[in-house]
């Protein structure tokens, strides 16, 4: 009676401590993966940290040469602004005054936003349609509009100039135009992703409520496609705005109608002679717009490339 009276006892001791050697076991087994995923994680960290100085430190270089004197550039590019090196504001007041800047903002300005609107307006239309409708021709649309990403500018330059020239397309108006063709195959391509994941159940219900296509596309559909608005505007705005060689192409021997990188292309000499300082103070002056505008719309960049390139 004794020993049978003790035996339960004890198993229920052995199983006891089985029990709570068991999570100790786990937690001794997950240590080596945990030490791995954080070595993994500061490794990753580190790489992070060497890119984002690799893009940063050109706009620090820029920023830095924006204050020395021109003569001083060439000698010492990586040296602080001190001393008899500092110039102060007069790179920024030279740049101004010979180069036009000022009329150049302008039209930069209008190109860009010009651009940046119609480019989001027709090409979500545009992607809205050959989505909705499914038929063959819509479906050829959409792979010549995903072609039209995979051809280079180059082979289409010439061709491009002529036809602006002939079209009368060769003013600022006409760039709108240009931007809108050679822009609409990306924005098309997000566009075209994100509305595929928009249930139609969404729209039927809005023609219950007796909306016209149109209505339901502006009331109902448009909404649901900011945060890609937002990353077609951006991602537009700084091509638009920093682009050099198609506004030098069509517009570029034209006085009235010159965009910041063509004025600042211009301050270099007949001879190859260049006035560093005034072009690096330009070029501040040109990154800080769209620097704001990126830094307002960025939030947006992720979720909308990922809602474009994945869903549907």
């Amino acid at each position: 009676m004794s020993a049978q009276a003790h035996a339960p006892a004890t198993n229920r001791s052995g199983a006891t401590q089985d029990a709570t050697k068991a999570p100790a076991t786990v937690a001794r087994a997950a240590r080596p993966a945990r030490r791995r995923q954080t070595a993994g994680q500061n490794v990753l960290t580190g790489l992070l940290t060497v890119l984002s100085l690799i893009w940063v430190i050109p706009l620090m270089f820029i920023l830095l040469n924006s204050f020395k004197g021109k003569f001083y550039i060439s000698d010492s590019p990586f040296s602080l602004p001190t001393g008899e090196t500092f110039a102060g504001l007069d790179n920024y007041v030279t740049g101004l005054q010979l180069s036009g800047f000022a009329r150049a903002i302008g039209w930069s300005l209008f190109i860009t936003v010009g651009s940046v609107a119609v480019i989001v307006l027709l090409t979500a239309m545009t992607a809205y349609y050959i989505t909705r409708v499914k038929t063959w021709w819509t479906s050829l649309i959409y792979y010549l509009f995903a072609f039209s990403m995979i051809a280079p500018f180059q082979l289409v330059m010439f061709p491009t100039v002529k036809i602006a020239d002939t079209l009368g397309l060769a003013t600022p108006w006409g760039m709108i135009v240009l931007y809108l063709g050679f822009g609409g195959g990306l924005s098309v391509f997000l566009f075209a992703g994100f509305i595929k994941s928009v249930p139609m159940e969404i729209e039927e219900a809005a023609y219950m409520d007796g909306c016209s296509p149109l209505q339901s596309y502006f009331r109902v559909v448009m909404p649901l496609l900011k945060p890609t608005s937002v990353t077609v505007a951006v991602l537009n705005a700084m091509w638009v705005w920093n682009d050099f060689l198609l506004p030098n192409l069509v517009i570029g021997q034209d006085e009235r109608y010159k965009t910041i990188p063509i004025v600042i292309q211009m301050l270099v000499g007949s001879n190859g002679n260049r006035d560093m300082g005034a072009q690096m103070a330009m070029l501040v002056l040109a990154i800080i717009p769209i620097v704001i505008f990126y830094l307002f719309g960025q939030k947006h960049i992720v979720e909308g490339v990922a809602a474009g390139a994945v869903k549907g």
